[in-house]
C-alpha cells in the first residue's frame, strides 16, 4: 500500500495580508479587517501581526480593539478580492495535485502522494509551494506535511508564519501527543473546556482514554475525536472538481437596530426566507426542516426548529414556518439583535418522496413554484432587488439582506465554502 503524504496550506493572516498588499501605506501600522460598523457588524474578523502583538483579537468590537490599540487602522472586508487571491493560490496547488480540498478561503489540503515517496521530497514540495505563494501572490503561508488530513493541519498550526513542518507517521506520538487539546481538529472552545474539566489537557490524554468515555459525553463526535488523536483518520482529500452537496442553506442577519416588535421580526424573517429560498432553487434543493436562530440584545442566543409537512423551496412557506416557530417556541421578552433562518434536511428537487393525499392543493403549489422561478429570472436579469415582497419594504434598511454573500462573508455558491 502506497504511503500517503498530505499537505495542509494555511495562508498567514489572509484577509489582513491581502489588504496590506494592496495598500502599502498601511503596512507599517497595526491593521484589522472589520465588518460593517454602520450595520452593527463592526467586529474584527482578521488582523495583521502588529495588531495581534498589541492585543487585538478576532471577535473584538471595533471600539474594544481601538481601546486596546489606539493606532489601529481598520479596513472593511473586500470579499471579492480575497476570493480572487484564494483562486490564484488554488491554481498553484493544482500544479502539484488533482486532489485539492479547500477548508475555507485561506486553507487547503492537497494529496501529493503520487509525486513523492519520502519525507524529504514532501518537505521540498511544500517549500516550493511556499516560495511560489510568496513570489507570485506576495503572501506567506504555513504548510503542514503528514500522513493524514488531521495531522497535516496540526503540523501547519505549530509554526504559524511562513514555515513548513512535518509530522511523519513514525514518530507522530512524540511530536503531537504533548500538544494542548485545543490544537486538535474538531476541538473548539466549549469542547476544550469539557476536556479540561475531565482533567485532559493534551492530545495524548484524549488518545489514551477509553473511547466509550467520549461517546457517553460527545456522542458519535467523541469517537471521531478519539480517532483523530490516535492518528486513525483516513478520509481522502477530495478531487479539485468536487463540489460538496449542501447540508443546509441559511442566512443570519444582525440588523442595524434592535427588533422590538413582532412586526419587526416578521419583516426580517420574510427577507431572510426570500434569500434562503432563492439559494435553494439555485442549487435545486428543497428543505424538510426549518431552523430559527435568535440572538437577544444582551448577546444570549438560542435556536429552535420544526418540520414541514412536505419539502419546499417557496419563500412564503419557509417564512410562515419560521414565524410559527418564533410564536410557539420563543418568549419575546427582550429586543433582538440577530435572527437567522436555516433550511435543513435537504432533498433534491424533483424527487417524489412525499405521497400526495386527496386534499393536497397541488395546483396552488405548482403556481407558487412557477412564480418563484419567474422571480429568479427577473433577478438574474435586473438584480436581486428588482422584485421584493411588500412586507420587507416597510423598513428596507432593517430588512436588507446582501444577496451575494452569506453571513460568514463568503460568496454564496462558492466552490470553497459549504452553503
Amino acid at each position: 500500500m502506497q504511503k500517503r503524504w498530505i499537505i495542509h496550506v494555511d495562508l498567514n493572516n489572509f484577509f489582513a495580508a491581502v489588504e496590506c498588499l494592496h495598500n502599502p501605506s498601511i503596512r507599517k501600522y497595526p491593521v484589522a479587517v472589520c465588518g460593517e460598523t454602520e450595520l452593527r457588524h463592526g467586529v474584527v474578523v482578521a488582523k495583521n501581526p502588529l495588531a495581534k502583538q498589541r492585543g487585538v483579537k478576532t471577535g473584538h468590537s471595533v471600539n474594544e480593539a481601538k481601546a486596546i490599540c489606539p493606532e489601529l487602522v481598520t479596513v472593511p472586508q473586500n470579499m471579492d478580492l480575497y476570493y480572487q487571491f484564494s483562486q490564484w493560490a488554488r491554481e498553484i496547488y493544482m500544479e502539484y495535485a488533482d486532489l485539492v480540498e479547500s477548508y475555507g478561503l485561506d486553507e487547503v489540503w492537497a494529496d501529493i502522494s503520487n509525486i513523492t515517496s519520502n519525507e524529504h521530497d514532501a518537505r521540498m514540495i511544500a517549500d516550493e509551494i511556499r516560495e511560489k505563494i510568496r513570489e507570485q501572490l506576495g503572501l506567506t503561508c504555513s504548510i503542514g506535511v503528514s500522513f493524514n488530513k488531521t495531522y497535516s493541519k496540526l503540523a501547519s498550526d505549530i509554526y504559524k508564519i511562513d514555515a513548513t513542518h512535518v509530522i511523519p507517521r513514525e514518530n507522530y506520538k512524540a511530536m503531537a501527543w504533548g500538544l494542548p487539546v485545543e490544537n486538535l481538529l474538531g476541538v473548539g472552545t466549549r469542547t476544550a473546556k469539557i476536556f479540561h474539566v475531565m482533567g485532559m489537557t493534551t492530545i495524548g490524554d484524549i488518545a489514551k482514554a477509553p473511547v466509550d468515555l467520549f461517546e457517553d459525553i460527545f456522542g458519535k463526535n467523541g469517537r471521531t475525536l478519539h480517532r483523530y488523536a490516535h492518528g486513525d483518520e483516513t478520509s481522502p482529500v477530495k478531487h479539485r472538481d468536487y463540489i460538496e452537496p449542501p447540508k443546509s442553506v441559511g442566512n443570519t442577519e444582525t440588523t442595524y437596530r434592535d427588533m422590538v416588535s413582532i412586526e419587526d421580526v416578521r419583516c426580517v424573517i420574510h427577507a431572510l426566507s426570500e434569500s434562503v429560498a432563492s439559494r435553494l432553487r439555485e442549487q435545486h434543493y428543497k428543505c424538510r426542516t426549518i431552523q430559527l436562530y435568535i440572538r437577544e440584545n444582551d448577546l444570549k442566543s438560542c435556536q429552535r426548529q420544526a418540520t414541514l409537512e412536505k419539502p419546499t423551496y417557496i419563500a412564503g412557506t419557509i417564512a410562515e414556518k419560521a414565524i410559527d416557530i418564533f410564536m410557539k417556541k420563543y418568549k419575546f421578552t427582550k429586543p433582538l439583535r440577530s435572527i437567522g433562518v436555516k433550511a435543513c434536511n435537504l432533498v433534491p428537487e424533483g424527487i417524489g418522496i412525499i405521497q400526495m393525499d386527496l386534499f393536497d392543493d397541488t395546483k396552488k403549489e405548482e403556481k407558487q413554484e412557477k412564480l418563484a422561478k419567474t422571480m429568479d429570472k427577473l433577478r438574474s436579469m435586473f438584480g436581486y432587488d428588482i422584485v421584493q415582497r411588500g412586507i420587507v419594504l416597510a423598513d428596507r434598511k432593517l430588512t436588507y439582506i446582501p444577496p451575494n454573500y452569506n453571513r460568514s462573508g463568503y460568496r454564496v455558491g462558492s466552490p470553497f465554502i459549504e452553503a
